[in-house]
């Protein structure tokens, strides 16, 4: 079953493989603001619950230690206890010995095996948990990346559109007025490049 946030980043690459192609272009798209942000707001708010639920699953790599703990010193006990109980019965001290010794050895081996085998299975549900988070995030700075740089495109054609159209405007009017045009104008750059405020003049 899948996650909050991959189903956010299916979506995310759904609506980007649906956006259209810039003219002439086989790599730019044309991004909707609105509906990225939309999308990247949703999986921000989603991003918190997810790294909790895996910090939370990090978590219990006490808990299973501490519980293969308890089990392994219950199990030394209980062949503490079972080695007291041969050792005085005197008719078989040197079988009570014997059995009490390989039943501690048996009893701290298995100890371990619940030790190692416990260390080792916290140790990959931390790994396994990091690592996904890991590839959330990586997705999340991939699609915030290609987010930036259309939008930084967009901006730098609307500038440039605009720069067009005041070009245009500043011909006609040299049509129409070309020495008063020219001489406002010649006012303007020279003002602009003394730093001084028209409005003053």
């Amino acid at each position: 079953m899948s996650s909050k946030i991959e189903q956010l980043i299916d979506e995310i690459e759904q609506y980007i493989d649906g956006c259209k192609y810039q003219t002439l272009s086989n790599t730019k798209i044309i991004v909707n603001k609105e509906e990225i942000d939309e999308l990247l707001r949703e999986l921000r708010m989603k991003t918190p619950d997810e790294i909790k639920r895996y910090q939370k699953i990090i978590s219990n790599k006490e808990a299973i230690l501490n519980d293969a703990k308890e089990k392994a010193e219950a199990l030394i006990n209980a062949a503490t206890v079972q080695t007291n109980e041969l050792i005085n019965e005197h008719e078989i001290m040197q079988q009570a010995y014997a059995q009490a010794n390989e039943v501690v050895t048996m009893a701290t081996n298995q100890a371990q095996e619940i030790l190692d085998n416990a260390t080792i299975e916290a140790n990959n549900v931390k790994a396994a948990a990091m690592q996904y988070t890991d590839d959330i995030l990586g997705n999340l700075e991939t699609i915030i990346a290609h987010s930036i740089e259309s939008t930084q495109q967009q901006f730098e054609r609307t500038i440039a559109a605009l720069q067009n159209c005041m070009n245009v405007v500043k011909s006609n009017r040299m049509e129409l007025h070309p020495a008063d045009v020219e001489a406002e104008i010649e006012k303007t750059e020279i003002a602009e490049g003394e730093g001084i405020n028209l409005d003053m003049l």
